[in-house]
């Protein structure tokens, strides 16, 4: 069969998303942790090829520049596709940890220098 990708895909990646190119949310970044709802809920349309592989993937909580990587998929394709899941209540998103700026640890730092000194 031809007219598949030069990656050797038979679907184009925006078949996948219906053609949308831009995602309903904003919950996702490239370390936003997804995690797949035990048990899944009964109601809502059967999820497509796709959204099944990232459910069977997500049974432990993984990145989304994971997903992307292992379905071979950029990761726009991927985060449109994650959130259909998280619209039908089958997946979780956790935002990254906030990282707060405080005060270097000076004694740390000249610990790290002096080590770094020996080598």
């Amino acid at each position: 069969m031809e007219g598949g990708d030069p990656a050797g895909r038979l679907v184009r990646p925006f078949t996948l998303t219906g053609g949308r190119t831009r995602p309903s949310r904003a919950d996702f970044t490239l370390i936003t942790t997804v995690t797949a709802v035990d048990p899944q809920p009964e109601t809502g349309a059967r999820p497509q090829p796709e959204h099944t592989r990232i459910l069977r993937m997500c049974a432990e909580p993984v990145a989304v520049a994971e997903v992307a990587a292992r379905l071979d998929l950029p990761v726009s394709v991927v985060v449109i596709l994650l959130c259909d899941l998280l619209e039908a209540g089958r997946i979780t998103a956790r935002p990254p940890h906030p990282v707060t700026r405080t005060t270097p640890d000076l004694d740390l730092l000249q610990k790290v220098r002096d080590g770094l000194g020996r080598l």
